[in-house]
């Protein structure tokens, strides 16, 4: 009789792997039941310090991010989210050592927002087939800021209100509303933003949605690198979400 078993290590990685997925469907269904923020934002700060002190390739900082992303969009897209965001690229990143830039990987981009003429032509063209292949899907929607700066947004957007104004001979005063129209977010149809995570225990937003943090938003700062964030790491984040929802309702 020939009988397969797993090495001892692999299978207490395995037994770890099993309890984790347990009590992370079992934190779904629990959380399930309250409140579930449509728009949630990160920071995914960390990749960088998390390869330092691994003693690894900055590169390898940026791919393990990577896979920690996969795995939170899956967790909070289980919970019932539909909308992300994330900073992916800012700007002034594009000033760092060509070896710490990302190792961009794009797989499942349904709506981006850059500036076309700083990032390098493969990466466009590898986000252009990516939002083709996904542009009919509906279960989420995810935006990827590459190039990004809030300031550079918002400055956009009033600058085209205002020509769409002198256009159309319109008179009346400029809106928050003519501005918020015009913003990227907007125009991908991204709800208002209920959460911003910034991972690293940075305590700073770096010119990111400036405009969208506005007073409904819930702004939440971690000491866990990006790479190492995990369900568990969300949980109170949710928790604080639905505290909040319920004590405004009553």
């Amino acid at each position: 009789m020939i009988v397969n078993s797993m090495p001892p290590l692999q299978f207490t990685l395995w037994l770890r792997d099993k309890a984790i997925d347990s009590l992370q469907n079992a934190l779904i269904y629990v959380l399930k039941a309250g409140p579930i923020p449509r728009h949630v934002a990160f920071v995914m700060d960390g990749n960088r310090r998390y390869a330092r002190l691994k003693k690894m390739q900055v590169s390898q900082g940026h791919v393990d991010g990577f896979a920690a992303l996969i795995k939170v969009l899956n967790t909070l897209n289980k919970l019932g989210v539909k909308f992300f965001s994330v900073y992916a690229f800012a700007i002034d990143n594009f000033e760092r050592p060509k070896e710490e830039r990302c190792d961009w990987r794009v797989r499942s981009t349904a709506k981006r927002g850059w500036k076309n003429h700083t990032l390098p032509s493969e990466v466009q063209v590898a986000l252009a087939k990516a939002e083709e292949l996904t542009k009919d899907n509906h279960r989420a929607v995810l935006n990827v800021f590459m190039s990004y700066s809030s300031q550079d947004e918002m400055t956009t957007a009033v600058g085209q209100t205002i020509r769409d104004a002198l256009l159309e001979g319109k008179t009346e005063p400029i809106t928050e509303k003519d501005i918020e129209n015009r913003l990227l977010t907007t125009k991908v149809h991204s709800p208002p933003l209920d959460i911003l995570i910034r991972t690293s225990g940075v305590a700073r937003l770096s010119d990111f949605l400036l405009w969208q943090c506005t007073e409904n938003t819930q702004i939440h700062f971690i000491d866990t690198v990006w790479p190492k964030i995990n369900s568990l790491h969300l949980v109170p984040i949710i928790l604080d979400y639905q505290r909040k929802v319920w004590s405004q309702s009553q």
